[in-house]
């Protein structure tokens, strides 16, 4: 019962990540939200993860953890840099 409320709070909390990288004003907002979404979308793998008891679902969420900093650290120099990479 608690993980139903969970999930789905999760996911009205990553359409509001998502409604931040639509609307937002700066770019600087965009890559928020794409943060803020993409934490999300980990939080739903590891729930999902205990939900069904498949742990090799845990791997796959670190991984995606690391390849989503490394990426919002590249898109945000690549900002400050103005393209000059």
């Amino acid at each position: 019962m608690f993980v139903n409320y969970a999930l789905i709070s999760l996911i009205i909390l990553a359409l509001a990540g998502s409604l931040r990288i639509v609307l937002g004003p700066t770019i600087w907002d965009r890559l928020l939200g794409l943060n803020i979404f993409s934490a999300k979308i980990i939080m739903m793998i590891v729930l999902f993860s205990v939900i069904m008891g498949k742990p090799y679902l845990l791997d796959i969420a670190i991984v995606y953890a690391l390849l989503g900093f490394i990426g919002i650290i590249l898109i945000a120099r690549f900002i400050e840099w103005r393209g000059k990479i």
